[in-house]
């Protein structure tokens, strides 16, 4: 079986439609279709996201590759909405699968309540575009520099950089929230409730074609 068959072959034993894989590869449906066509082939790394998306081994031989396959492993991180990232309350369970929008793939060792956002706006630029995804761990603490999902008082998320500020009277720490879109204001802990839900530990860019 060559490569391009065996895309093809993986997605529907998975059930998956060429729009899903794509949305977990980061991709467009059109790349789908020409590696599943033979116009192109994948990339190895993209064989072996498929094969963790699909739970489909690939090929014995991985044709143009010169390598053999490797064991692989994977855990779905539910993509949530903010709504749900605001009403995060620190003690609650896994999240379920009917709580999820989709699921994103990594090989990352995290905590049961990791979870995942779509960036919108923007704020965050330029690093971070509508768009993008974030994986989020609440069990990470956040360091300097970090970018974190926080909710204010009215239950609302926000994805930002993190910035402590010194020690207040009660011995709680004092930070900033801050975004790199310098049009948009910071925030701080000490003048708004604030939150931190979890800490980023890892960020996916999808190409943009137009």
């Amino acid at each position: 079986m060559d490569i391009n068959s065996w895309v093809r072959a993986a997605r529907s034993k998975a059930g998956k439609s060429q729009e899903a894989l794509a949305s977990a590869l980061g991709i467009t449906k059109g790349n789908v279709s020409a590696w599943e066509n033979g116009r192109h082939k994948p990339k190895l790394e993209q064989v072996l996201a498929i094969s963790r998306f699909t739970g489909h081994p690939p090929p014995p031989e991985l044709a143009g590759y010169n390598v053999a396959p490797a064991p692989i492993g994977g855990r779905r991180i539910p993509l949530i909405s903010y709504v749900q990232a605001g009403g995060w309350t620190g003690v609650v369970d896994n999240y379920q699968p009917g709580d999820a929008e989709d699921f994103l793939l990594t090989d990352l060792e995290l905590s049961g309540t990791a979870f995942a956002l779509e960036i919108k706006g923007d704020s965050m630029l330029p690093e971070f575009r509508a768009g993008d995804r974030v994986i989020i761990d609440p069990n990470v603490s956040p360091q300097p520099g970090d970018f974190v999902v926080a909710k204010n008082g009215d239950d609302e998320a926000t994805f930002k950089k993190y910035r402590p500020r010194g020690i207040n009277e009660r011995g709680e720490t004092v930070f900033e929230l801050v975004p790199l879109n310098e049009d948009y204001p910071s925030m701080r802990s000490d003048a708004t409730p604030i939150r931190i839900v979890g800490t980023m530990v890892e960020h996916r860019k999808y190409r943009r074609r137009g």
